[in-house]
């Protein structure tokens, strides 16, 4: 069998993996512990993040006439690659977060839906929170006005029966003082 039939199927592997992807992100992940990588495999597959490492030309064979053919350029030296299809932003999120304390780890460049990221970028879309939190988010914003309302009706309720008892008292005290007499000074 000729090399390139046995490396085929591999690239096969890795155009299935990034046909859906939302992101791919490209990281460096030398100098971290077994341990360490174990840990971060886990917090990726958790987040639903598909992490490999392929060996470069195997990758740049299949990523070419793709939206992710932009990484190309930087894949030099060992790379493992971080592939969603769910939550575009996740893989960065994630390997952000581990890299604050795993500082072996290096995120490298990253296609996010289309565009192309250089290290900044990664930890500019890593800053992003997830599609979640962003819901709960916009969700709490549409149920504030409604909620302050909510509260404001019920205080002018409440207040509204205090004030019609204060309102019906009034009359019958300013009535005891009209009955009387007014006091006539001493003299």
């Amino acid at each position: 069998m000729a090399k390139v039939e046995l490396k085929q199927p591999i690239v096969q592997e890795i155009s299935e993996n990034i046909k859906d992807a939302q992101s791919v992100v490209v990281v460096d992940y030398r100098g971290l512990t077994v341990a360490e990588d174990t840990q971060l495999r886990k917090a990726l597959r958790e987040a639903g993040v598909t992490y490999k490492v392929y060996k470069n030309t195997l990758v740049s064979r299949a990523v070419e006439g793709t939206q992710f053919e932009s990484l190309r350029d930087v894949l030099e030296g060992p790379n493992a690659f971080a592939i969603s299809t769910e939550d575009a932003t996740a893989p960065a999120r994630v390997l952000a977060k581990f890299a604050k304390t795993a500082p072996a780890l290096e995120i490298k460049a990253g296609v996010v839906e289309g565009t192309y990221y250089d290290e900044a970028g990664m930890k500019a879309v890593a800053a992003v929170p997830s599609r979640e939190e962003l819901l709960s988010k916009l969700l709490g914003s549409l149920q504030s006005p409604i909620t302050n309302l909510a509260r404001v009706l019920n205080q002018i309720a409440e207040k509204g029966g205090a004030a019609d008892a204060a309102v019906e008292a009034a009359p019958a005290e300013e009535a005891a003082a009209a009955e009387e007499p007014a006091e006539t000074p001493a003299e």
